[in-house]
Order: C-alpha cells, then structure tokens, then sequence
C-alpha cells in the first residue's frame, strides 16, 4: 500500500516535494562514520523526488556521501546524508538528499505540492464512474 504524507521536516519548514511511504529495494554503498567501506541492502521507508527516509545497520554522520541504487532499475545516485534520525531495531533512521533531484529515479508520479490525502480526488477510485 502507498501512503502520501503532508508532513513537515524535523525543523518545520514546509517540504519541497510530496513524500510517499513506499518501501523500494536499494542497496546504499559509501563510507561510514568510521570511514570504513560499507555496501548495505535495504528498503526504502519513504520517497521523494529529492532523496528517501531509510533504515541502515551502518552508521553514518551528517552530509556523508553514499551512492544508493535502485535494486529494480539499477541505476544508482549520488546522495548526501540530510536527517540522522532514531535507532530502531539495531538500525538508524537516516534520511538521504539526492545531490541533484531525480524525481524520475522512483519510477512514480508524486502528487501536486498542494495536494493533500482529505482533496477529493484522493477519495475517488480509478475507474469509477460518478453518477449524475
């Protein structure tokens, strides 16, 4: 199931693309915070057209560079580590930013900025007819 969320970041500003809860198989390689090579395979916790919330085993420090690969298309992009969030499980919430935004490397459409799940197109299912 996808989930669209209208949340803000950590410091409240207003996000810059919609964020979808989907989980995508991806593999993150780069350097951790103890400057070790690391390659970790992972899903997705939430996309963006700038980056995705992941969880790692790998402990990483704010800005680091890691390439992180799409395990269905196999392309891969360079990312920078934006959010260090909680522990969960062993593993750290980290939030990645694409260097340069990608909304196309998701392979979905993200919904309009101003789009909220209460619009009313969020209430109608594809390929329902409206009676009149």
């Amino acid at each position: 199931m996808v989930q669209v969320s209208n949340t803000t970041t950590h410091t409240g500003a207003r996000r810059r693309s919609q964020r979808v809860l989907m989980q995508v198989p991806v593999r993150i390689r780069g350097k951790n915070a103890q400057g070790a090579e690391f390659e970790e395979f992972t899903e997705t916790l939430a996309i963006n057209a700038h980056g995705s919330l992941i969880l790692l085993n790998a402990r990483l420090t704010s800005g680091a560079k890691v390439f992180m690969k799409h395990n269905k298309t196999e392309e891969e992009q360079e990312c920078h580590v934006a959010f260090l969030g909680p522990v969960r499980g062993g593993k750290a919430e980290i939030g990645l930013e694409f260097t340069t935004p990608r909304p196309t490397f998701w392979r979905v459409a993200f919904p309009p900025e101003d789009w909220t799940p209460k619009s009313p197109e969020a209430r109608k299912v594809p390929g329902q007819h409206q009676n009149k």
